[in-house]
């Protein structure tokens, strides 16, 4: 929150939001969206709008059922328009899975939803619901509030373990602009592992999969903050220990989280150290061509790396740790509790590099841009042969970053949440391959007006 009392331009929507835009990824999930008129069209295109052009999924987006409550509904309730809207939804829409999430109107009046919901369920449909009114939180809350509701409602409970079968989350669909690439690059690698992978929301998922997802050995949670609540849930309910790693970009940090992945297992050392050296020499076989060009045209750059917890680690450490850039200020936007911001500063006084950026916290950007600038000023000379020692500079962020790069004279690309100015499919940052894609990003953005 600024000193002005609103946050402006912020980088997520209510809870709601975030859990459309999770129910809307899930394997040909219909959402069912228990709320007054308004709320789904407008959450579309605040999504189409940051998350690179991609609307809804599978009956997703302006093609979401609704209850649209009235005032009728305010004053009487509104659980018999929900069972309405249920059957009526169930004649025209098929799906592998139903979903009901509420929202701030329908919570505030005390509608029972699980009322509508457990008969359903008791018949046999695969559906469970959410509570997740906007004041709940923000975006990133929805998504976890879905997720905790998936394994307390929907996962079937089992002793059995499967030793070598892992759930994946922590990357967060459509809020992380380029979800479809990440979970695809490190599911990718932990299958290179042996293991056999459930990651709920990719192409290779399944409605099937996601219900035995409790026999799961491990919950791996591809961040440090987002999914938090959901692997607690999961632990508690299911028995299923869960490991938490901020979201791997390049080879020093994807070493790092297959290492912590094999030991969490109990993997063979050999086998993981296989995979690893394989990966790294072939990442590094690609990027060599590249290497007098970056350094005969001076390609390094002093940074700026503003978004979420799960993107300014990662690309922090792969600027400074695998692509050699300097980064100078790490902006935060979400909204984090004291230990929350002492734990991911300390991640970003870690570097392998052994460097220290300056890191801000705020859910203002405009806070961060300007703390920015205050940083570049301080590094003016009084009086010398160079106008502005930081310089090239790069500013990697959002969208509403542009400005910020267009004071310093930088360079911009745009990677976290909104991203508006680029069409995103099955791109991804993550792991080595996404390393790869982000050295060619940047170098591209660099070298395109040449």
């Amino acid at each position: 929150m600024s000193n002005r009392g609103f946050i402006e331009r912020p980088r997520y929507t209510c809870a709601l939001g975030g859990a459309i835009a999770t129910v809307s990824a899930l394997p040909k999930a219909v959402p069912i969206l228990h709320a007054p008129p308004g709320c789904a069209s407008n959450f579309t295109w605040t999504q189409a709008g940051g998350s690179g052009l991609q609307v809804g999924g599978y009956c997703g987006g302006l093609s979401m059922p609704g209850s649209n409550v009235q005032e009728r509904e305010v004053v009487f309730g509104g659980t018999e328009r929900l069972e309405e809207e249920i059957q009526n939804m169930f004649e025209v829409m098929q799906g592998d899975l139903y979903v009901v999430i509420t929202s701030c109107v329908t919570e505030v009046i005390g509608d029972d939803v699980g009322s509508v919901v457990r008969p359903l369920q008791e018949q046999g449909i695969p559906i469970f619901f959410a509570e997740t009114g906007g004041f709940r939180g923000n975006s990133y809350q929805g998504y976890d509030l879905v997720l905790q509701s998936l394994f307390k409602d929907f996962v079937k409970k089992t002793d059995k373990k499967q030793p070598r079968a892992v759930n994946v989350w922590g990357i967060t669909p459509f809020i992380d602009v380029f979800w479809r690439g990440n979970i695809a690059e490190v599911r990718r690698l932990l299958e290179k592992l042996g293991l056999t992978v459930n990651s709920f929301f990719t192409v290779d998922d399944s409605v099937d999969k996601i219900r035995e997802s409790g026999s799961a050995a491990l919950n791996i949670v591809v961040s440090e903050v987002f999914g938090q609540g959901a692997a607690q849930v999961a632990e508690e309910l299911h028995g299923i220990p869960y490991l938490s790693a901020t979201l791997p970009i390049g080879p020093a940090a994807t070493s790092t989280f297959l290492r912590q992945v094999g030991e969490a297992l109990n993997l063979d050392d050999a086998l993981v150290e296989e995979v690893i050296q394989y990966e790294t020499k072939r990442y590094y076989s690609v990027v060599e061509p590249l290497a007098d060009c970056f350094n005969d045209i001076d390609l390094q750059r002093y940074a700026v790396i503003v978004g979420d917890s799960n993107y300014a680690v990662g690309l922090t450490r792969f600027l400074a740790d695998d692509l050699g850039w300097l980064p100078e200020v790490v902006g935060i936007t979400d909204i984090l509790d004291e230990d929350q911001q002492d734990h991911i500063g300390s991640l970003l006084r870690q570097l392998g590099s052994g460097l220290s950026p300056e890191v801000v916290f705020h859910t203002d950007g405009s806070v961060i841009a300007d703390a920015a600038r205050t940083h570049w000023r301080k590094q003016q000379p009084v009086a010398g042969k160079y106008e502005n020692p930081l310089n090239p500079a790069f500013v990697i962020g959002s969208a509403l970053e542009r400005e910020l790069a267009k004071d310093l004279g930088a360079g911009h690309l745009s990677v976290s949440f909104p991203v508006a100015n680029r069409a995103v499919l099955g791109r991804g940052y993550a792991g080595y391959n996404g390393g790869l894609t982000l050295i060619e990003d940047l170098i591209s953005t660099i070298i395109i007006g040449r």
